[in-house]
């Protein structure tokens, strides 16, 4: 803060020699008194001085302090904002296909809207574990195991006990239609296993439709005071290797194994206009497999809520998307963009061999016999 020197000056009584402004006549007082009595006044407006000097020091530091605190703030409520805020499309807006490899075969770790896409080497896992392991948080995990399903039980709960959020707070809700076939599965310490006993159908593709529907109730009756983070995985999957908290974010989708280096014009998505999972051929951006959807609980929730009512729209009209819940959970994705993207490492089938670009596999489907498992071809 600037202060006029002369100002200054005049206010506490000085000269720009140094002496005192006070006039004295000669006849007032003897001159050692009169010595005296002029030390004296120097010695008050000296003081008088320094103090008016602190004041203006502590008030232009207080106001340069509340501003800069003001301003933190403000940046605060920013970064609060932007790390909650939905990253919502408009239909109909015509861009390029995003690309997972580039020109150069290496891989691309970030989405054209500025979500990470996981990959080996693009994150510590110790790191990130210690940072996310202090805010004690619970992962619920759920899998529908029904009719000859639950023979995948076994592989899936104890290959997660070896790799899946080892550390951390995980609560599997199994859903099945065989609460008997469940197997017994020695859990770590801190994870739980919840069995829900559920109807089967005499088609799977009915099984497929009604996920969302069971995954949106428990969010309601039981996550949302329950679970910080819930992942939708499917059990006829094995885990290879580490899955941890670099997974986690508001709204996680990962790239279909299949389709990740494919044109988006050959995506297998819902292509009836009819349909609410309907995706022009000339939009898109991955194609995500329905095998996995997490997040926050209450980012699932909407996710999964939007993506039953839209399948109970089109069940009224007698249509059924191509690829059941994973065509409208694409078209959500679409128009409500993922805030974290996992690569095809988590997600691989074991029939493939393995690519330039995965260069660990972390959970991948199992080879099996559909006609063998399914209820119906």
């Amino acid at each position: 803060m600037k202060v006029n020197l002369y100002l200054f000056l005049a206010l506490t009584g000085f000269s720009l020699t140094g002496h005192s402004v006070l006039r004295v006549t000669k006849d007032t007082k003897p001159k050692s008194e009169m010595m005296k009595y002029l030390q004296n006044v120097n010695t008050f407006l000296l003081v008088v001085a320094g103090l008016s000097l602190t004041g203006l020091i502590f008030l232009g530091y207080t106001s340069t302090s509340v501003g800069y605190k003001d301003k933190r703030f403000c940046l605060n409520l920013t970064k609060e904002h932007q790390e909650n805020s939905k990253l919502q499309l408009p239909q109909g807006i015509s861009y390029k296909q995003p690309s997972v490899v580039g020109p150069d075969g290496k891989v691309i770790a970030t989405t054209p809207w500025l979500s990470p896409i996981v990959w080996e080497g693009t994150f510590d896992p110790f790191l990130i574990d210690t940072i996310y392991k202090q805010q004690n948080i619970t992962i619920a995990t759920t899998v529908f195991a029904l009719g000859k399903y639950t023979q995948f039980l076994k592989d899936f709960l104890e290959s997660a006990e070896q790799n899946y959020f080892i550390g951390f707070r995980v609560h599997y809700y199994v859903f099945t239609d065989q609460p008997e076939q469940v197997p017994e599965v020695k859990l770590g310490e801190e994870r739980q296993l919840t069995v829900l006993k559920v109807p089967s159908s005499n088609r799977w593709q009915e099984i497929t439709l009604r996920r969302m529907e069971k995954l949106e109730k428990l969010i309601e009756s039981r996550l949302v005071s329950e679970a910080d983070y819930i992942f939708s995985l499917d059990v006829d999957t094995k885990f290879y290797g580490r899955w941890g908290s670099e997974s986690l974010g508001r709204l996680v989708g990962v790239i279909h194994p299949g389709y990740y280096q494919t044109p988006r014009e050959q995506f297998p998505y819902e292509r009836r206009p009819e349909s609410q999972a309907f995706i022009p051929h000339a939009e898109g951006d991955y194609y995500y497999g329905g095998a996995v959807i997490g997040g926050l609980v209450k980012d699932v929730h909407e996710a999964a809520k939007t993506c039953r009512e839209q399948l109970d729209i089109d069940a009224a009209k007698s249509i059924e998307a191509a690829w059941q819940e994973e065509s409208h959970l694409n078209k959500y994705f679409l128009y409500n963009k993922p805030s974290k993207v996992l690569s095809p490492e988590y997600l691989w089938q074991d029939f493939k061999p393995h690519t330039n670009e995965v260069k660990i596999i972390r959970f991948s489907q199992v080879i099996k016999n559909y006609a063998a498992v399914r209820p119906n071809p």
